[in-house]
């Protein structure tokens, strides 16, 4: 591997961690400010979660 490809994968990680790390925030936030509409938070949650999981782990092939 090269030190470019190298580097391109960590941003892709990095970039994935931030971006499940910041709707698992939202989503806390909003449980929080509305606890009965918790279930759909979730749900939508981890359908969004799964999708940048997938786009990171698609972006770490083609790198």
């Amino acid at each position: 591997m090269q030190i470019p490809t190298i580097v391109g994968a960590g941003l892709i990680v990095i970039g994935a961690g931030l971006g499940i790390g910041r709707i698992g925030g939202s989503a806390m936030d909003a449980i929080a400010r509305q606890p009965e509409a918790s279930g759909k938070i979730q749900t939508a949650m981890l359908i969004a979660a799964a999708l940048i999981e997938g786009i990171g782990f698609a972006a770490l092939f083609a790198a």
